[in-house]
């Protein structure tokens, strides 16, 4: 029998069953997994108090086909009126189809599948082949008031694409993902929603061969969900990359549009500034579907440069100094990191098991400088952009990070940070599979607010028992930064329900924003009010009376466009 000390759980591998629950709420490539290392796996016991013989048996696996009794409510003449459109091969209507497109990646997501719950889907899920098809469709759905939903490429966090009133929705991914146009002089691309992160990206780096282009060039947007996410999903839900404290989020990196709505197309001008009124594109931008489906998108690119790439990483004393430090960098003015991530004690801790820092020379050697497990807090980072221009960022970056206590710990912790960005979300199913819920939470904070914010949300998830709650700063501005809560939990489904909306109820009442890059959906609409403002939702359900006035898209409560008052959750 193999040695206690050495007992390493089954973690669930191999070609998942088609068709099947599981292959509907993994995370990422069907093939592709990571497993949480010894050091994590001996911290997810400890916290929970429990032993190997409690990860010998799996739960919920969800191998099963799924199976649902969803009756199409569409008649026969409006499915024939879709199929005669765009062909049949174009039009999916058995249930498997229909539920990928409801369906994202939020734990309330993965929770109903496995306990086989399957609610709220489209009678017919659409593959468009261009924006014409789009047009149609839309003209269409508005004349038979039909509801009307879009999907880009499924790692919604907030439930916008379920499709809660049934009708179609619309897959951009299918066909409309290419390319349309690079412009070297203006240092732009142009192209349809439903292209992935990766495309766009290798079309990029080999602009010189693919456009005869005379640089490489990239869109320096890498969100966690970079491989899987399309660029129409990054704006319409005002997303952020990872590198988004140089490059700036979706918002910042969108030059002009096209959307087709029931009115008619809204298409704004490729300038990269105007004092010409109120700016449509920002009224589009994270508009989640419900003013209009984006079909074209043109895009600020720049010069790939990854020789010049310098990475970094700082363990500071404590979070006030750490927050500081990222403070002063933010305020110099001597130029911005591009990744710049800060976590706290807690986070701190488990990031040095994550990227196998624990036990390492580096370990040893801040812990002999007296920096204390549960005080100390990783700062990690890199600077992109002209080979001067990064040298003197990170140069300023040590004197700064110096001066508020901070020890310079090489760029490796980043490298190994790297090596797992886009793929530690895997390890969320390894952790289900025996009850350990890991979900997320992020919010938007001024620097005067941050350590309210941090301590007030903190508090509330650290009122459960063994409830681990990790913190990181990830987005960072002159005036403020985002904060970025993850939780990790043994709970059941409903437990975590009530749990979730805990959280969102401390991040409302802390002053946060709701969201800082995920957007809002239907999952966090109940507090978007509480937020903003009733005078101001009153701004955008105006707008949405304007372009949709009969109310197909995307209804049932993103955005709180058509919320129930009794759903509303005010402060």
């Amino acid at each position: 029998m193999t040695p206690k000390d050495s007992f390493t759980p089954q973690w669930f591998e191999g070609a998942l069953p088609k068709r099947s629950y599981r292959s509907a709420f993994k995370w990422g490539a069907p093939e592709a997994y990571k497993h949480p290392n010894p050091r994590l796996y001996t911290l997810m016991k400890d916290s929970f108090g429990l032993d190997d013989d409690y990860f010998s048996t799996p739960q919920k696996l969800g191998l099963e086909e799924v199976a649902a009794d969803a009756p199409i409510s569409l008649t026969q003449e409006q499915v024939g009126f879709f199929r005669d459109l765009l062909g049949t091969e174009n039009v999916s209507d058995d249930v498997y189809s229909r539920l990928r497109v409801s369906y994202g990646k939020t734990m309330i997501d993965a929770l109903r599948l496995r306990d086989h719950q399957v609610e709220n889907l489209p009678d017919l899920v659409l593959h468009p082949r261009d924006r014409d098809d789009v047009e149609k469709i839309v003209r269409y759905c508005h004349e038979q008031e039909i509801p009307l939903y879009t999907f880009g490429a499924g790692s919604s966090v907030t439930r916008g694409t379920e499709c809660f009133k049934a009708g179609v929705s619309i897959h951009l991914g299918t066909h409309m993902k290419r390319v349309l146009s690079l412009n070297a002089v203006n240092q732009t691309v142009t192209v349809e929603p439903g292209i992935l992160g990766p495309d766009l990206e290798a079309e990029l780096n080999q602009a010189r061969e693919r456009f005869d282009a005379p640089h490489a060039y990239t869109c320096g947007h890498f969100p966690q969900s970079f491989e899987f996410s399309s660029a129409g999903g990054w704006v319409v839900t005002r997303g952020a990359g990872q590198n988004s404290t140089y490059y700036g989020k979706a918002e910042d990196l969108v030059l002009s549009q096209e959307y087709i709505t029931p009115v008619g197309t809204i298409k704004t001008v490729d300038v990269p500034a105007y004092a010409t009124g109120p700016n449509i594109d920002q009224i589009m931008i994270g508009s989640e579907g419900a003013y209009g489906v984006l079909v074209a998108i043109t895009l600020k690119i720049f010069r790939y440069q990854p020789e010049n790439t310098r990475r970094f990483s700082f363990i500071f004393p404590d979070w006030p100094r750490a927050t500081a430090a990222a403070r002063e960098i933010m305020q110099s003015e001597f130029g911005s990191p591009s990744v710049f991530r800060l976590s706290d004690p807690e986070e701190t801790d488990v990031a040095f098991k994550l990227y196998g820092v624990e036990g390492t020379p580096i370990d040893t050697l801040v812990t002999l400088r007296g920096f204390k497990k549960g005080e100390r807090c990783l700062m990690l980072g890199t600077v992109d952009g002209d080979g001067a221009y990064t040298a003197m960022v990170k140069r300023r970056l040590r004197e700064v990070c110096r001066a508020h206590g901070g020890m310079y710990t090489t760029g490796l912790i980043t490298k190994k940070w790297e090596h797992g960005r886009f793929a530690d979300p895997y390890m969320r199913e390894d952790l289900q599979d025996y009850g350990i819920l890991i979900d997320t939470l992020e919010c938007a904070t001024n620097w005067d607010d941050l350590p309210k914010v941090h301590n007030h949300v903190r508090a509330f998830v650290k009122s459960r028992p063994q409830t681990v709650c990790m913190t990181h700063m990830s987005h960072c501005y002159p005036q403020g930064a985002n904060l970025y809560f993850i939780f990790i939990a043994k709970m059941g489904h409903q437990e975590f329900l009530e749990f979730h909306r805990g959280i969102l109820d401390a991040v409302q009442s802390s002053g946060a924003t709701m969201s800082h890059h995920h957007g809002i959906g239907k999952m966090t609409a109940p507090w978007l009010e509480g937020q903003i403002g009733s005078d101001e939702l009153e701004v955008l359900r105006a707008l949405k009376r304007h372009f949709d006035p009969r109310n197909i898209l995307n209804p049932g409560g993103t955005l709180a466009l058509d919320l129930p008052d009794e759903e509303r959750r005010l402060p």
